[in-house]
C-alpha cells in the first residue's frame, strides 16, 4: 500500500467498519464513530487496512508502528526478488579451442549464478553466407564445453551479427 491511499482516523469515509485490535481481536462490524472512540480509548489510531472489502477492514494500532511494519515488509519483498541479466559471449568461426574453453568456463559461472547467457557466433564478410548447418556445428563446439546443466531458451538463429543462441540453467 502506498502512503497516500492509507486512510486513518477521521479520513475514513465508510460508515461501517470491520474492526480488529492490535492484539488481533475482532470487534466485529461497528460504526465509524464507535470505532474512533475505541481507538481513542486505547491511545491508538484507526487505520483502514482493506478499503475494498465489504465492509472495509480497519485496525486499531499506532500509525508509526504500522508504517514501520509496511516498510519492513517492502524491504524483505525487494530483497527476495532476483534479477537475472543476459550475459554475452562472442565467438568467431576461427576461435581457437583454448579460447572457447575459457569462454565456456565463464558461461558456466554465469549460469551457476542464475544468469542467462547469449552466445553470438560473430560472422564477418563472406562467412555470413556459409551453410547454416556448418555454422550451427561451430556453435555446438561452445555448447559441448559448458560444464553446467543448461537448456536452450532460444535456438541458434540468424541475427544481425551472425548466429545467436540463448541458454539458461535447468
Amino acid at each position: 500500500m502506498s502512503a497516500q491511499r492509507i486512510r486513518i482516523n477521521h479520513f475514513i469515509k465508510s460508515p461501517q467498519l470491520r474492526v480488529i485490535t492490535i492484539d488481533g481481536e475482532n470487534l466485529g462490524v461497528i460504526s465509524l464513530e464507535q470505532a474512533l472512540k475505541e481507538a481513542h480509548a486505547r491511545n491508538c489510531d484507526l487505520i483502514e487496512i482493506s478499503p475494498n472489502a465489504t465492509p472495509p477492514v480497519a485496525k486499531i494500532m499506532d500509525y508509526g508502528k504500522f508504517q514501520y511494519d509496511e516498510k519492513k515488509k517492502q524491504k524483505v519483498a525487494k530483497s527476495r526478488t532476483h534479477t537475472s541479466d543476459i550475459k554475452n559471449i562472442q565467438v568467431k568461426i576461427g576461435t581457437g579451442e583454448h579460447d572457447l574453453e575459457l569462454k565456456a568456463k565463464k558461461a558456466s559461472e554465469w549460469l551457476k549464478d542464475g544468469h542467462r547467457v547469449k552466445i553470438d557466433l560473430f560472422l564477418v564478410g563472406r562467412s555470413k553466407y556459409m551453410d547454416v548447418n556448418f555454422l550451427k556445428e561451430r556453435m555446438d563446439r561452445v555448447f559441448k564445453l559448458i560444464t553446467v546443466d543448461y537448456k536452450i531458451a532460444s535456438a541458434p538463429q540468424k541475427s544481425l551479427k551472425g548466429l545467436t543462441a540463448i541458454i539458461e540453467k535447468k
